[in-house]
């Protein structure tokens, strides 16, 4: 068995609540922008001092005590990414309630068990459509109150409820927030079954931030800018945002994914955080763009320069003159213009939620643009390791973060530990005491650690495969792989009592088009590619290229070729993005049998 731990790095107060990290804020830089907020299109970013922003808060807090909010309530959000969502969450904690996030995609009956089960008393929704579903469910909500709409001057209303209250009433309860006290409840997308609600409290964002930002200060320290676009319903998106708060760094927030680029284009971030999925659709969109013929041979050259000269960075030897050349050579042909497309100031990317893999890695540290792969999950308030600027392995997560252990058990599980846990599922003793046992978080995920304790994922626990022949096989390794095709949407590994392992696959419906075209082929529906012979001889290729991280017993012998994604719209995605597995080995049971040429056949009695 082995065990890792990272020590502390700072000593922080242990009386500390995340109010006191916005005090401290002002104190620090309090004239200083803290936030830029975009105003219209056309790249327009007005500054927002952390002292406005604290006064927004106050004034808002104001509005909250006035409204009935007593320490300890509960105040649902519903929201994409926006300022407004930050404005509410530091509004809440100054007044010792409790913000709840509630993703923006959710159904009337997801509003209504997250709201239920937090005993939310108010919840501020975006826009009409938001408050459209919130009404579905609100005949089954009777301690929810008061339904706020962002767009119809929410804040504004709030703001001014408290207009008699005494700003000194919103310090006495600020202070009077304990350390121990619950900060948030975040509940699980869930792949199966109803999400539960994991409870972190002040302490867990407090120590966990304060040693982050002194473990990852060259990426968001004093100076330093990222634009966020994550769900700010995911605790990744909600730790960042505290993080950029505390370490002096400048935050911007964008709603839309279909303005992303532009976006990034004139708000220049430093440091990204985003999943591994959007790397693979800038290396995709990329490589589509460079079309065919000449164009085409030269962006992948360029790009096997750049994983060639990351490689030798890892190594000792180094980069040759030779590759260095051609490196500055392909940097100016290439290079600037990816970094021109994520701002240009990009050095630095945060990547979690799944493996990035060790091709994309050394791609984008080879362009200029190094990715910190980490690890996490929403019951550790995010991260629990990642790689550091000075201490990187490509493919591995990193190390524990600071204040961390790792320890892997004797079956694969990854245990963790630290101040920055969760303290339990709310409500849901059992559910606590299967996950906390002797103060170790059991995260149901497997993977090692080598002798550095750099952490490799290696798969969830609950998701391994064992074939007819006793081959154990973690899925997540090929799925990642096969998913890095650019026209690969989704993928589902299978086999579980098979005498081989197989897989469905499903199109990316945005990038099929333009493969199509650089590969010299017609344009054609999602339903007419999934049985082309081209298409499946590239689906082929791409397949035999993921086996090669893998034992023959292991590999993906055949492939199955859906004509429907798996989306969040239709059930089979959660709103984190994670493949609902039970419920696509379900539906898609037939699918599977004829894969494998019939039924399982189960022995008789």
């Amino acid at each position: 068995m082995q065990e890792f731990t990272s020590p502390n790095l700072v000593d922080v107060p242990r009386t500390f609540n995340i109010n006191d990290l916005l005090t401290k804020r002002v104190e620090e830089f309090g004239d200083k922008t803290l936030f830029e907020i975009q105003s219209g299109l056309g790249g327009n970013w007005v500054p927002v001092t952390a002292r406005e922003f604290q006064n927004q808060v106050t004034d808002l807090a104001k509005g909250l005590i006035a409204s009935g909010i007593n320490a300890g309530d509960t105040i649902a959000i519903m929201s994409r990414t926006r300022y407004e969502w930050t404005l509410l969450d530091f509004a809440i904690w100054a007044v010792g309630a409790l913000p709840v996030p509630v993703y923006e995609t959710s159904s009337a009956s997801q509003v209504q068990w997250i709201c239920s089960d937090s005993n939310a008393k108010m919840i501020f929704v975006e826009n009409a459509g938001h408050a459209s579903v919130v009404a579905e469910a609100r005949a089954e909500l009777p301690e929810l109150k008061e339904v706020l709409v962002i767009d119809d001057d929410a804040i504004t209303t709030i703001r001014e409820r408290g207009a008699n209250v005494d700003s000194a009433e919103v310090e006495t309860r600020s202070k009077g927030v304990k350390s121990d006290d619950l900060a948030t409840i975040i509940y699980t997308s869930g792949t199966t079954g109803r999400p539960k609600g994991v409870e972190l409290t002040h302490w867990n964002f407090v120590y966990l931030t304060r040693n982050g930002i002194k473990d990852l200060e060259a990426v968001c320290g004093p100076g330093k800018r990222t634009l966020l676009f994550m769900p700010l319903a995911h605790v990744f998106a909600r730790f960042i945002q505290v993080v950029a708060l505390t370490g002096g760094a400048v935050l911007g927030h964008t709603p839309d994914a279909k303005n992303l680029i532009p976006d990034l284009q004139s708000f220049k971030p430093t440091f990204l955080l985003a999943v591994p999925r959007v790397f693979e659709k800038v290396y995709n969109a990329a490589e589509q763009k460079a079309g065919s013929g000449f164009k085409l041979k030269m962006f992948r050259w360029a790009a096997k320069v750049a994983i060639q000269n990351s490689r030798a960075w890892q190594s000792d030897k180094g980069a040759s003159f030779v590759l260095k050349a051609q490196h500055k050579a392909a940097s100016a042909i290439l290079y600037k213009k990816l970094r021109d497309t994520l701002g240009g100031n990009a050095e630095y990317a945060i990547s979690g939620g799944a493996p990035l893999g060790e091709r994309l890695g050394h791609f984008f540290r080879g362009i200029g643009v190094t990715v910190l792969e980490g690890y996490g999950l929403t019951e550790t308030c995010a991260p629990s390791a990642v790689n550091r600027p000075h201490l990187i392995k490509i493919g591995t997560v990193g190390p524990p973060f600071a204040g961390t252990s790792i320890k892997i058990d004797t079956d694969g599980e990854i245990l963790l530990k630290g101040d920055h846990v969760f303290r339990g599922y709310r409500g849901n003793p059992e559910a606590t005491a299967e996950a906390l046992k002797d103060g170790w978080f059991h995260t149901g995920d497997i993977g090692t650690l080598d002798d550095d304790g750099y952490l490799r994922i290696t798969g969830r626990k609950k998701e391994l495969i064992v074939t007819a022949g006793g081959k154990n096989v973690a899925p997540a390794v090929l799925e990642d792989r096969l998913r890095g095709h650019p026209i690969v949407s989704q993928v589902v590994a299978v086999g579980d009592q098979r005498p081989f392992i197989g897989a469905l696959v499903t199109l990316d419906r945005e990038m099929l088009p333009g493969w199509l075209k650089s590969h010299g082929l017609p344009a054609m529906e999602v339903s007419e590619a999934a049985t082309n012979p081209s298409v499946l001889a590239a689906l082929d290729r791409a397949v035999n290229r993921a086996n090669q991280a893998v034992s023959r017993a292991e590999s993906i012998r055949k492939i199955t070729v859906l004509t429907t994604d798996f989306t969040e719209a239709n059930g089979y995605l959660t709103p984190s993005l994670k493949v609902k597995r039970a419920l696509v080995l379900k539906d898609f049971a037939p699918v599977i049998d004829d894969l494998y040429g019939g039924p399982l056949q189960k022995e008789k009695d």
